[in-house]
């Protein structure tokens, strides 16, 4: 039995649980300590198993030369299991559902500093591409965002008159937990011994990239911190991604400077893209693929809604996903953009986590061009998208969902779902089923050469 409402100090409440229950505070104690050791332990293990299921499916896909993304596959082995699961021991996959719930809270929680890495060396990526195309690149993503919300938009309102199915209500989402004071300043403690450490000694963990490697994780994680916690109107403008990237990059050019290293160097430490010697960035970004994981227990928790408005999701996200990748090649060569670049922004509507593998699947595609364009899009869309379907007249809840996800991603979708929390379940399916989507069809050596093809390179 809890103790009652009523209970106004700590005293009082445990005195009275005791009186109830036979319970002394110091079982009471043992008890609490006991069950937040569990709780622990069921976070690290079950976070661990996501993170060497990802690493194992790269490590065979990389040794079997396969190019379809690793991730991708084990998220539809994983949504597969607890399918089956589902028809024949449904206990046993809502057991394994809360099995790796701790773990997949943490990736949601912590899911955009995975995608800042790219952003923070952004400076040594684009240094050589000429105004006039960051211009161009800039009306593409913007005119494409637009472009893509309505024809999404407008194609879920046509499917959604020809099935005539009615809304029914969605499970609930669990929200991430706020960040506390507690963090907050224990990265504060870790950024500036590590920072201090990292100008006197060094070498001190054995590598100038291992020594700064604390402080300039704990930057981006302050950055995130700080700004996830600033008030809504500033966000709009100055969205916790954008602040976590500024903060990681201006301790970058304080380090630099006070060291004598130069900001190229220190970024060079951030993300080092060596195995045997990581940075903060190459750690963050190992995240990426247990992110693409996480999307099948997304679904599953949705699976009655993805089967009732199968038509309407699966119609409306697979046209979005032609339309974005088509258009952004045609204007892209209409408007004269360098082939690389045209390719580098393809997946400008898809989540980072997939739009990386699908860049990846190009000759010559810049990964930094790729995570800006879709941050971009993303930004756009979180301070628009809602304004614009109002502007459009689209007033129905999937098509409302479906449309932002599939053209502004997550960053879209969490803005729209602050407001209309009705339209997060469709977000969610839309944001995964958009990158799953694209994925499948980049994977395609004929679909790869007919992008190439109206992009116009040889």
């Amino acid at each position: 039995m809890g103790a009652p409402e009523s209970c106004k100090s700590e005293e009082l409440c445990t005195e009275l649980i005791e009186s109830q229950t036979g319970v002394t505070s110091n079982e009471s104690f043992i008890h609490t300590l006991r069950f937040q050791v569990f709780g622990l332990l069921h976070w690290v293990v079950s976070l661990a198993l996501i993170l060497s299921i990802d690493f194992l499916l790269k490590k065979a896909f990389s040794a079997a030369s396969i190019e379809f993304p690793s991730a991708l596959f084990g998220m539809f082995c994983i949504f597969s299991v607890l399918i089956i699961l589902d028809f024949t021991v449904p206990s046993a996959a809502v057991a394994l559902e809360k099995f790796f719930e701790p773990g997949i809270m943490f990736i949601h929680r912590w899911l955009p500093l995975f995608y800042v890495p790219v952003l923070v060396v952004l400076p040594l990526s684009v240094k050589d591409i000429p105004p006039s195309s960051a211009i161009k690149i800039f009306l593409i993503v913007v005119g494409g965002w637009l472009a893509t919300l309505c024809v999404t938009g407008l194609a879920a309102i046509g499917v959604r008159k020809a099935v005539k199915t009615e809304m029914i209500d969605a499970e609930p989402m669990e929200k991430p937990s706020p960040f506390s004071s507690f963090e907050l300043w224990a990265w504060t403690g870790v950024f500036l011994i590590s920072f201090v450490t990292s100008l006197v000694y060094p070498t001190a963990l054995g590598t100038r990239a291992r020594t700064c490697f604390p402080f300039l994780l704990a930057s981006t994680v302050l950055g995130y911190i700080v700004g996830s916690g600033l008030p809504s109107s500033v966000k709009k403008v100055f969205h916790p991604i954008i602040f976590c990237a500024v903060s990681a990059e201006l301790t970058a050019v304080a380090f630099g400077f006070l060291s004598k290293s130069g900001l190229g160097t220190v970024l060079g430490y951030y993300l080092t893209k060596s195995s045997s010697n990581p940075g903060a960035g190459d750690i963050l970004m190992a995240f990426l693929g247990s992110v693409i994981l996480s999307f099948a227990f997304s679904m599953f928790k949705q699976r009655k809604l993805v089967k009732r408005h199968a038509a309407e999701i699966f119609t409306s996200v697979m046209f979005s996903t032609i339309f974005s990748l088509y258009s952004t090649a045609l204007v892209g060569r209409l408007v004269a953009l360098e082939p690389s670049l045209t390719v580098s922004i393809l997946p400008r509507c898809i989540t980072v986590a997939l739009a990386l593998s699908i860049v990846s699947f190009f000759e010559g595609a810049n990964a930094s061009v790729t995570a800006a364009a879709v941050v971009l899009t993303g930004l756009v869309g979180a301070n628009f998208v809602q304004a614009t379907l109002d502007k459009i007249r689209l007033r129905d809840p999937i098509a409302r969902g479906i449309a932002t996800a599939s053209s502004c991603h997550g960053l879209g979708t969490a803005a729209l779902s602050a407001k209309e929390p009705e339209a997060l379940p469709f977000c969610a399916i839309a944001y995964a089923l958009n990158g799953i989507f694209g994925s499948i069809l980049c994977s395609i050596p004929a679909v790869r050469q007919s992008l190439l093809a109206v992009i116009g390179s040889n």
